[in-house]
């Protein structure tokens, strides 16, 4: 397995982000999806990775810098015919790893609260990450779990 920078031109890319959104926004009640679109995964600041086996996308990742200390994971997502490979771990380290270096000192994310998301938070936890109160312009909400890791 490979990551690198993601390119959001590549259709593979693409078609697996349109996926996550779109995913997001059936399972999540209005107002709650928090989901990345491909515009603002392209701004300015954002990190952007893939995980490719070969010509093979296996997943996304994204951190978005909250400050100059507090980044926030974004758009984590595997392709169903890669779950269970280690590739959200790979992708999860790699950021973790890459926001050190950039001097962070803490990653926070917000993920859903309910059924869909269990693998989520599974994996965040299994990582390190603890639960925390909103963070960020995020508000209370029944549907979302907050977790925070200090790097």
């Amino acid at each position: 397995m490979q990551i690198s920078r993601g390119n959001l031109s590549d259709d593979r890319i693409l078609r697996l982000l349109r996926y996550h959104f779109e995913t997001c926004h059936e399972v999540t009640p209005p107002g709650s999806a928090h989901v990345f679109d491909v515009a603002r995964l392209a701004a300015p600041g954002i990190d952007f990775w893939a995980a490719w086996d070969g010509e093979t996308l296996l997943g996304t990742g994204a951190m978005k810098p909250l400050d100059a200390t507090h980044g926030e994971v974004k758009s984590m997502h595997t392709a169903e015919t890669a779950r269970r490979r280690g590739v959200g771990s790979a992708l999860l380290r790699h950021i973790i790893a890459t926001s050190r270096a950039r001097g962070l000192t803490r990653l926070s994310l917000e993920t859903g609260s309910f059924g869909y998301f269990e693998p989520a938070v599974a994996l965040y936890k299994a990582h390190g990450f603890t639960e925390c109160p909103p963070f960020g312009d995020y508000k209370l909400d029944p549907n979302s779990v907050f977790l925070t890791l200090i790097l």
